[in-house]
């Protein structure tokens, strides 16, 4: 999820702690609860520093090691000892069962987003996303502002956000079942298919498809179950040649096939070199993938420029390349 769900979520399991009776009967032990899943509900986006470096490194690692079966067990740990040596006189077992509560809940969420998780690390490192909740969902973000604003206004926290989590677990529960009614829509429209990957956007109604066959990608999107095929592209493997073979040695390349399930590649050829073009099928936009990794290459097969992430428009990927050159 967003930012901004994560910090509203703390601040919602900071007042559901209070129906613990050690917590409730201490208003200080309080304080320090919330504060523990507030940081501990956004504590596994702390690699979004990685942005600083490059995108490479952070496509490569984001929702990487730090939501990981280690990182959820030594989060808690850290975040309690640094409240430990505030307040040393507080209840820690207390402290730090909220705040693994709190890590637990961003990393379990974020699994429901397209974007997805290495979750199971160090078991497996495979991608989970189950593509049923979008990254920024209003009901969800919306249904934690209006508890937290009744909280503000006086309600007893506990009841209060127990009574919000039983709706939003009913909403999740509808979400999964419409993501699995898409999902055999789908295999009806196209029964040959081998892999459907499903993206939610921030309209309930509004999903975007794509779809691997043994032959063919699909690029469609659903709007209240009705599903329209926009693109259609024959699934050519990937060729082992020496101007690929020299592209994918690059980070940014090399960092987008790590996180793309389904893409299309380009190559041109110019007078004095190669551009690669590898493009995510997962998020098309107004007749635009806007997700790509850009590779240029001189005669001799080394590269000049490089870029993944997110364009949408030649004039922004040429600024992202930082020169323009036509070789």
């Amino acid at each position: 999820m967003d930012t901004g769900t994560h910090i509203v979520m703390g601040i919602a399991l900071g007042g559901l702690a209070t129906l613990d009776p050690v917590v409730s009967q201490d208003p200080t032990l309080q304080h320090a609860v919330l504060a523990g899943t507030i940081i501990g509900s956004n504590a596994p986006d702390f690699d979004t520093i990685l942005k600083l470096r490059n995108n490479a490194v952070y496509l490569r690692h984001h929702r990487g090691i730090t939501h990981s079966i280690p990182a959820v067990l030594l989060w808690p740990i850290l975040i309690t000892l640094a409240i430990y040596t505030i307040a040393p006189t507080l209840n820690v077992l207390h402290i730090w069962l909220w705040t693994f509560l709190a890590v637990f809940l961003h990393v379990f969420v974020d699994l429901f987003n397209a974007y997805g998780t290495q979750a199971f690390r160090p078991f497996s490192k495979k991608w989970v996303a189950l593509g049923i909740i979008n990254t920024f969902d209003p009901f969800i973000f919306f249904t934690h502002i209006g508890f937290i604003g009744l909280w503000l206004l006086g309600s007893d926290p506990g009841p209060l956000f127990l009574t919000m989590y039983v709706i939003i677990i009913v909403y999740y529960l509808w979400r999964i079942y419409v993501h699995r009614l898409l999902i055999n829509q789908v295999k009806r429209k196209i029964d040959n298919a081998e892999e459907i990957i499903v993206s939610p956007t921030l309209n309930w109604n509004k999903w975007l498809i794509a779809v691997k066959t043994k032959e063919k990608f699909y690029v469609a999107h659903a709007n209240k179950m009705q599903i329209s095929i926009l693109d259609v592209y024959n699934r050519k493997p990937v060729p082992h040649t020496p101007v690929i073979d020299a592209a994918k040695k690059d980070t940014n390349l090399s960092a987008f096939l790590s996180f793309s399930p389904v893409y299309r590649w380009e190559i041109d050829e110019f007078q004095n070199g190669y551009e690669v073009r590898f493009i995510d099928l997962r998020y098309r936009s107004k007749g635009h993938y806007p997700f790509v990794a850009v590779v240029k290459l001189n005669e001799d097969l080394r590269v000049t420029q490089s870029y993944t992430g997110w364009v949408y428009s030649p004039e922004r990927l040429r600024k992202k390349l930082k020169t323009v050159n036509d070789y």
